[in-house]
């Protein structure tokens, strides 16, 4: 592989006819200096570019929001499941923005 071709991001296969959306993941972690490495490694295992990242710090967490477009919903529920299951992620929420962008129109 060349350095500078990049890979084909990975289908759902699960999901492959579904509509993709924009979602935005907030999730609560705890302060660690790897806890951003290890979300944001979920998403580069997938060959997936997030749109946005959001950090700050609050006491003894981050609050963290994460904007990605181009995921079937199935996908993004199952990329939150995995993100839950890090040890040092609290909590973690999952909004499809464009059904949000519907409600306000």
């Amino acid at each position: 592989m060349n350095a500078l071709e990049r890979p084909l991001p990975r289908s759902d296969a699960w999901a492959a006819n579904a509509s993709h959306s924009t979602v935005r993941y907030c999730l609560q972690a705890e302060v660690e200096p790897d806890t951003l490495c290890r979300v944001l490694n979920l998403f580069a295992l997938q060959f997936l570019t997030p749109h946005s990242v959001q950090v700050s710090q609050q006491e003894d967490w981050l609050d963290i929001e994460i904007g990605i477009g181009g995921l079937s919903w199935h996908r993004a529920q199952v990329i939150a499941q995995k993100l839950r299951n890090l040890v040092c992620v609290g909590e973690v929420s999952l909004e499809n923005l464009a059904c949000l962008e519907l409600a306000v129109v």
